[in-house]
């Protein structure tokens, strides 16, 4: 998907949405962060993250989006026990001097069911520009907390090699493919 950068796109209401201006929480019983990396080029290994705290603030316009996001490192899961402790030693992943990757969105544009989410994303002490494609997949009622949720897709990928992450060449490969499920819950109070 390409980013929307029309001016039209740029000037889309938050109200498109629709979501109630304020801080909406994370779900994080209904929400994900998964990647893909190629293994020997030739097969794909697929893991998660569990620790992940996100937040979204709703503003006025879509200029007034931010969202936020900060990932335990530590907290891979291949479904490998071995494979994840490897990943994690300095060797690898260094998750003792990375403990944490952290996302800060810059831009929010589009509308309808697709958004393209611009931001900074930090592994270590490394910062670089990415972009998430967004797809929208509405609000609705939750009978659990009578309140609305919201869902979100974004998916995109990073070089590991932009972060310094070089490690295993030519056994894993330089993509990261990234998929993020997020719920996000209306600010308590302002629900209608």
């Amino acid at each position: 998907m390409t980013p929307h950068n029309s001016p039209s796109a740029a000037a889309s209401s938050a109200e498109e949405l629709p979501l109630l201006p304020g801080d909406w929480e994370l779900d994080p019983f209904h929400s994900a962060v998964n990647f893909t990396i190629r293994h020997l080029g030739i097969a794909k290994v697929r893991g998660r993250f569990g620790e992940v705290k996100a937040a979204l603030y709703v503003g006025e316009s879509a200029d007034d989006i931010k969202v936020s996001a900060d990932i335990g490192l530590a907290s891979i899961d291949t479904g490998n026990a071995d494979r994840d402790a490897h990943v994690r030693s300095p060797e690898l992943l260094d998750v003792a001097r990375r403990p944490t990757m952290a996302f800060r969105s810059t831009r929010v544009s589009g509308k309808g069911e697709d958004w393209a989410m611009e931001g900074e994303l930090t592994i270590g002490d490394v910062t670089q520009p990415v972009t998430f494609a967004v797809e929208f997949g509405g609000v609705v009622d939750s009978v659990a907390d009578n309140r609305k949720h919201a869902g979100f897709e974004a998916t995109g990928e990073i070089r590991r090699s932009d972060f310094g992450l070089d490690f295993g060449a030519g056994l894993l490969g330089d993509v990261v493919k990234i998929q993020l499920d997020m719920q996000f819950v209306e600010p308590q109070g302002q629900g209608g």
